[in-house]
């Protein structure tokens, strides 16, 4: 069954796959403010591998409009595929303290995805399970959202080995959100400064694809710091991460994880991890020199 959106407010402005939400309608949610967040789990990062599991019950338990227990992920991010090499990854950049161990999802060969809003993390390795079996992208957000009863709290993208896209901006995601749908890539965010967010990094992501400069994560990289020029996370700036991942590509070839970089805390995020990628093309440029051909 077809994804449904509702229609834009306001003019494309040539940004015509931009899907938006409605507006919001959970405004009594009781936010957990970030510092009593990081207090609670006392842990810091390691409080969050608890975390999920608190905001994402199996789809099969979730309990229909039961109210959020967590703060929403909210956030931008693009999820890409590089024909040329087959690569796979996820960028993303949130006003959240470590959203690389949220939202972020990758395998080699079968796709990336991006779980964000009140984040059900079992979309990520649910939903690698169902283009591993073969599943399109958008068939894969179709069982994912259709399965589960608090589905319009969530935001998702995902793309295929294939290069096919989809994503889902549920209706109860906090405004500014949305997403756009293209060949090889998606972009999507929530408690955004506007559209334009979302449009400014799909132009981005477009206009790398055509240039061919650079690898998937510079194309990537510099799709979420268009995201950010164009105003971003509307509560600001805190976390960036960016996962891609190749065959045999991590080290020593033993996994699949080429980069896998994550800033958790930092007054520029984005800025800090394009430094680590230079960083990491320096240690390996053999690698990123001659990537493999897809």
């Amino acid at each position: 069954m077809p994804l449904e959106h509702k229609s834009a407010a306001w003019p494309s402005a040539g940004l015509e796959s931009i899907h938006f939400g409605s507006d919001d309608i959970i405004g009594g949610v009781n936010r957990i403010n970030q510092r009593i967040f990081i207090k609670r789990t006392s842990q810091g990062l390691a409080g969050l591998a608890v975390a999920p599991a608190t905001l994402a019950k199996p789809l099969d338990q979730e309990e229909p409009s039961a109210k959020p227990t967590t703060k929403p992920v909210a956030t931008f991010s693009i999820v890409g595929f590089n024909p040329l090499t087959g690569d796979l990854g996820v960028a993303v950049q949130s006003k959240f303290f470590a959203v690389g161990s949220v939202v972020p999802w990758a395998k080699a060969g079968v796709g990336a995805i991006a779980t964000q809003s009140y984040a059900n993390v079992t979309y990520g390795p649910e939903g690698l399970k169902r283009l591993t079996k073969g599943k399109s992208a958008k068939e894969t957000v179709e069982i994912l959202t259709s399965a589960d009863r608090n589905k319009q709290l969530r935001q998702l993208g995902i793309v295929d080995a294939n290069g096919n896209s989809a994503s889902f901006t549920g209706s109860g995601c906090h405004q500014w959100a949305g997403h756009s749908e293209k060949p090889n890539f998606c972009a999507q965010g929530n408690i955004l400064t506007g559209k334009e967010v979302v449009g400014a990094m799909a132009s981005s992501f477009e206009q790398s694809q055509k240039q061919a400069n650079g690898g998937l994560c510079d194309w990537l990289a510099d799709a979420l710091m268009a995201g950010q020029d164009a105003g971003g996370d509307s509560r600001g700036r805190q976390s960036a991460a960016l996962l891609m991942v190749r065959k045999k590509g991590g080290y020593g070839g033993g996994n699949d994880r080429f980069v896998d970089l994550r800033v958790d805390d930092h007054k520029t995020p984005i800025l800090e991890l394009r430094r680590l990628l230079q960083l990491h093309k320096n240690l390996f440029k053999r690698a990123h020199s001659n990537p493999p051909k897809g």
